[in-house]
């Protein structure tokens, strides 16, 4: 009774028909579990050796499956909540036949000394074998390479991407400090002498001390203006643009024979008005540097070749500077021969076809300079204390002044060439009156600011990770540091006399606005550059070097 009183009470349990259904599916005979078990492959020694170690490992126990249909509808007070039950075993019931430390060692050593055969049947130091021959194999052979060698992008594609790349936007850092300081100072020091040395002409003629320099002023707020503008612009955008400036710089620079204004014996401007005249020989400079640095970036490998080359290369070079010899300018003509050539040598130039190049331009240069009035030029330079009064007026008269300057000058505004005894005191020969009222440290001021210039420029060409932007910072560099060369060693009597300015310092609004121009694309540049990890003269680096000389010199 009490049996039956206890079913009766029992909660029901509700079986599924789907659920009978998958149970007698599942059921499978002896016999055909003996069939499959005789179609199986027998099992190697490393799954034997890792069926025996998982059975180790694995707790001995067998798993209910419940199923949700076989649930019994119990009252929940009948629940009792327990801990779940701790899978992993402590440290102190850990596996004996576990590999130990030891027996990694073992394994790492046996992997590098023994044999193959040896390795395969190797025991730890527990005494145990735990590594079958089929790791063992994995083990020791090295890593199949792939039979078909890796598809290289065609020249398209790389012309493609390198289109795609145009377009990506990037972040651009700060420009270089240094770099730009140092043009900054370069221009201060220029509108303060350009005002001392063209005020007694200045009021000579025009009545006006300062008339110099307020063109000067308004040149340089306006140079200013376009060097930030210039280091805001992304420089890869410029080579969409070099063919366009081209195709106008040089019909500028062929105007100039038969509309341009002549003055001081050579044919440089075109003037617009009575107020502005524009020298195109200065923007060419920019413009040249721009298209060349694209041209030769486009080239690649054929810059070394002769007909895709050099050839090119003499024709449009040698048509500008034709022009240019044409206007009796040879300070332009030397400075853009210079600039394009270093950009060419850069760029992979063939050695033999350069030096060829070379010789035939020094030969060309040569036969001008013994025409005219470079003759006259030539033979000053040779003898600079005779034909004072002629030929070596200007030299001259630029080494008195450098002379009476001595090592801190006559004072600033005190100088005694700048008053009728100097030509071109403001222009050619400012370097002169620099040495004469700011003496000999002035000058090494200026030198060290110009080097200074070089310096980070071609710091700034090594860094930059293209080499279209390698190649325009070598330009641009290249252009101000020989202009710069050109008119000190004029001005000293270093090389023979010939007319260019001084960058930032001499007077002369085309130059000033086109020369700063080009050092914000410069200052640009150097927002894009990235720092290497080891700098050249770091702590990290000389060690390195001391310590790599050390050993080479124990070994030898």
């Amino acid at each position: 009774m009490r049996g039956a009183r206890r079913s009766e009470l029992a909660p029901h349990t509700f079986r599924s028909p789907a659920l009978d259904a998958m149970e007698q599916k599942n059921q499978v005979q002896p016999e055909q579990k003996r069939s499959r078990r005789a179609a199986l492959p027998p099992p190697t020694h490393g799954a034997k050796l890792v069926k025996q170690r998982a059975s180790r490992m694995a707790p001995a126990r067998r798993v209910k499956m419940s199923y949700a249909a076989e649930d019994q509808l119990a009252d929940s007070s009948s629940m009792r909540k327990s801990l779940p039950r701790m899978r992993s075993k402590p440290l102190a019931m850990a596996d004996p036949q576990a590999p130990t430390v030891a027996d990694e060692e073992d394994l790492t050593q046996g992997i590098r000394d023994e044999p193959l055969e040896v390795l395969a049947g190797r025991r730890g130091a527990s005494g145990r074998t735990f590594l079958p021959r089929q790791t063992a194999d994995l083990l020791r052979k090295p890593p199949a390479r792939p039979s078909t060698p890796l598809q290289v992008i065609s020249e398209e594609e790389q012309k493609k991407l390198a289109s795609l790349e145009m377009l990506l936007p990037r972040v651009a850092g700060k420009p270089d400090p240094i770099l730009l300081v140092s043009v900054l100072a370069l221009l201060c020091i220029g509108l303060i002498m350009v005002y001392s040395a063209s005020s007694f002409a200045s009021a000579r003629y025009f009545g006006d001390a300062s008339y110099y320099f307020q063109k000067q002023l308004l040149g340089a707020v306006l140079g200013v203006v376009v060097m930030l503008v210039t280091m805001r612009i992304d420089y890869r955008i410029w080579r969409r643009f070099s063919l366009l400036g081209l195709a106008i710089g040089l019909p500028l620079l062929v105007a100039v024979l038969f509309v341009g204004s002549s003055a001081y014996g050579a044919s440089r401007w075109l003037v617009l008005g009575s107020f502005f005249s524009f020298q195109p020989s200065e923007l060419i400079k920019l413009v040249l540097a721009l298209y060349i640095a694209d041209w030769l970036a486009r080239k690649g490998k054929q810059v070394s070749t002769f007909l895709y080359g050099l050839t090119p290369f003499v024709l449009l070079i040698g048509l500008v500077l034709g022009v240019v010899l044409l206007q009796k300018d040879m300070g332009t003509a030397s400075v853009i021969a210079v600039l394009t050539t270093v950009m060419f040598f850069t760029a992979g130039a063939n050695i033999l076809q350069f030096l060829l190049a070379m010789g035939c331009g020094f030969l060309i240069f040569l036969s001008q300079a013994f025409s005219g009035y470079r003759y006259y030029r030539l033979i000053g330079f040779l003898n600079p204390f005779k034909y004072t009064t002629d030929i070596n007026l200007q030299l001259y008269q630029s080494l008195l002044a450098l002379g009476s300057g001595g090592w801190l000058g006559v004072g600033l505004g005190a100088s005694r060439q700048k008053t009728g005894y100097l030509p071109l005191p403001y222009i050619d020969s400012i370097f002169a009156i620099i040495g004469e009222e700011m003496g000999y440290i002035g000058c090494m001021v200026v030198v060290v600011l110009f080097m200074l210039l070089a310096f980070r420029g071609f710091r700034l060409a090594r860094r930059t990770q293209d080499v279209y932007g390698a190649l325009l910072a070598t330009g641009i560099t290249t252009w101000i540091v020989v202009q710069a060369m050109i008119n000190i060693g004029a001005t000293t009597g270093s090389i023979p006399y010939t007319g260019v300015p001084l960058p930032f310092i001499s007077f002369g609004g085309t130059s000033l606005v086109i020369s700063l121009a080009g050092i914000g694309v410069l200052l640009n540049i150097s927002r894009y550059t990235q720092e290497p990890e080891d700098p050249a003269l770091s702590r990290q680096t000389i060690t390195k070097r001391l310590h790599t000389k050390r050993l080479k010199r124990k070994e030898a």
